[in-house]
């Protein structure tokens, strides 16, 4: 499974977990019980090929997580990026700022990125933060600019057999169906846009989705599973409920929780 001779492309309905906040944990329970899930999206970065290969040894696939559409000054490759490609600070994210996904230099530090993806066995990325035309960017960001810069990460992704997926970016849905593999999304539930991500699922693409329940206020969890399931149209999504710091915590739609180890090390 380790080998990128042929492409992953995942079906709808695929099952799976999503942890950022630190590296897995490869103990003696780590992800064959908690939770036995088909995919683990995981940081490109923090975590090392011997992880990669224990997913697949697991019989399991591994998407690896990046920001490419903004600066994050602590990751490794932090010192690329040149000043003039960066721009606005992110809401909510003081540390981060919007990058120029124009700029060449800016698409040879994400083709790197994807490179380093394949070279650890990654067999899908989930590129962040392409929609820099949503936000207040300080580049002129456009919605054709996030297609074109989808066209070359999915380009590039392909070219080492790795499948990708649209983060988000529900408004470039329709010029990049063609060629995303799948979708990550955050809150459709709670933003009313689960009609716009449900054309992946009639494409035979999934969505894998993530709703938030502190972040829904007067909306408890049961009303939550409820419109993630037939109410909305939604009942084939992939749904998992997160903690905003994305740790091993999961809840599933059916009410099942588990906890993936994670080193915090």
């Amino acid at each position: 499974m380790a080998s990128h001779d042929e492409m992953w492309r995942p079906a709808v309905g695929t099952t799976w977990q999503i942890i950022l906040s630190a590296p897995i944990k490869l103990g003696n329970t780590s992800l064959t019980i908690t939770p036995n899930v088909q995919v683990f999206d995981i940081d490109l970065f923090e975590n090392p090929k011997s992880t990669i290969e224990a997913i697949h040894r697991l019989g399991k696939r591994a998407i690896a997580y990046f920001s490419a559409g903004s600066y994050e000054p602590d990751r490794p490759d932090s010192a690329d990026f040149r000043s003039s490609d960066l721009g606005k600070k992110m809401d909510g994210w003081p540390k981060e700022k919007w990058v120029d996904i124009r700029s060449q230099d800016i698409r040879n530090i994400m083709g790197r990125r994807i490179e380093l993806a394949a070279q650890k066995g990654f067999d899908g990325i989930d590129p962040d933060n392409i929609d820099g035309y949503d936000n207040k960017n300080g580049l002129g960001l456009s919605k054709a600019d996030s297609v074109d810069f989808m066209r070359f990460l999915a380009a590039k992704a392909h070219e080492l057999n790795l499948s990708i997926g649209l983060k988000n970016g529900g408004d470039i849905i329709p010029a990049v169906l063609p060629f995303v593999d799948f979708s990550v999304n955050e809150q459709c539930v709670q933003y009313d846009e689960v009609e716009s991500f449900s054309v992946f699922i009639q494409a035979g693409k999934p969505v894998f989705h993530i709703e938030y329940p502190e972040e829904m206020k007067s909306k408890n969890i049961k009303h939550l599973r409820a419109k993630t399931g037939i109410a909305l149209g939604a009942v084939d999504f992939s749904t998992v409920l997160k903690k905003m710091d994305l740790d091993g915590w999961v809840e599933f739609c059916d009410g099942r929780t588990a906890t993936t180890e994670i080193d915090l090390s």
